[in-house]
């Protein structure tokens, strides 16, 4: 039986259906398209059983008898689990499972110890104690964002989580997802840079096109929004070297605001770089089945941005 309701299209399960997994139901009949269109569905949050919102964890989930499926794509969705975040010291657990974690971290945390540096704390740090006190394996972290840098890191659990973690980033097949304001508007909507970078020749605490270590980056961009004299990007990593998104948007004259060592401090209140890890996707080490984790952007960047559409900031 189908019957419309606003917001979105409403189903309920009977007969045949009983025992479907739920992206397969959605799947069926045409009420979704194809499977992947219903995980896709069901990652932006635009899926709803029995009244909750179905996370990347429930398309497995065989249905029951009775149970209430609504589609509703006009919903923009999150799809970031936050009903089951909760903090471990400064980070956020978006996503936990025994195989990995999915951490939000904030500006002026590292991501792992650094020698020169060993008395800072790191996300590892706080990861381990959380870990051990449920008695599981040392974090691993499978990618790395900088320090005064905000946004999602995966972290694996186990060496063979890792392992596969690690095979899906050199496959890029772990889709990494920024937002960023920048200095300027871009001419065109769309981009793609593709240019090596490495340890920069003059400045050793930089990374630049000006290197005698190249290597392979490839940066894609899309413009979210035009300000005044900034616009907001959503950046897609396909490679990940060091300072990659701050270099490449450098070399093409949009430098990230707030960026004091790429060339834009100082706009809007901004105490460090305008750069946000907003989204991971990635097939489950484990299962295959797709995990799709977000996060919007925090406290300081909102605020900054909200200065940027307000017009000119009087202390350019």
């Amino acid at each position: 039986m189908t019957e419309r309701r606003r917001p979105g299209i409403e189903w309920q399960v009977a007969g045949a259906d009983a025992g479907m997994r739920l992206d397969a139901f959605l799947a069926a009949e045409g009420r979704a398209g194809s499977r992947g269109r219903a995980t896709r569905a069901i990652t932006r949050g635009q899926v709803f059983l029995n009244d909750d919102e179905a996370t990347t964890a429930d398309a497995g989930q065989r249905l029951a008898p009775r149970d209430r499926v609504r589609l509703w794509l006009d919903r923009p969705g999150s799809a970031t689990r936050r009903s089951s975040a909760r903090s471990v010291g400064p980070l956020e657990i978006l996503y936990e499972d025994a195989a990995l974690l999915v951490i939000n971290k904030p500006a002026g945390l590292l991501s792992v110890p650094l020698p020169r540096k060993a008395e800072e704390p790191a996300v590892t740090d706080y990861l381990e104690r959380h870990l051990r006190s449920r008695g599981k394996q040392q974090p691993q972290v499978v990618h790395r964002i900088d320090r005064d840098t905000s946004g999602l890191l995966v972290v694996a659990r186990s060496e063979e989580a890792y392992a596969k973690l690690q095979e899906l980033v050199r496959e890029r097949e772990l889709e990494r997802r920024y937002k960023a304001l920048v200095r300027g508007r871009p001419r065109s909507w769309t981009g793609r840079i593709e240019a090596p970078i490495g340890r920069d020749r003059h400045d050793p605490t930089r990374h630049s096109l000006d290197t005698d270590t190249p290597r392979e980056a490839i940066t894609h961009f899309e413009v979210e929004r035009l300000l005044d004299r900034h616009a907001l990007l959503d950046v897609r990593l396909e490679t990940g070297r060091t300072h990659q998104i701050r270099a490449h948007l450098l070399a093409i004259g949009h430098p990230i605001a707030g960026d004091p060592d790429y060339g834009a401090a100082g706009r809007y209140g901004l105490e460090r770089q305008f750069l946000h890890a907003a989204r991971l996707a990635f097939a489950h080490p484990a299962t295959g089945e797709p995990v799709d984790v977000r996060s919007p952007l925090p406290a300081d960047l909102a605020a900054a941005l909200a200065r940027a559409e307000g017009g000119p900031d009087p202390r350019r």
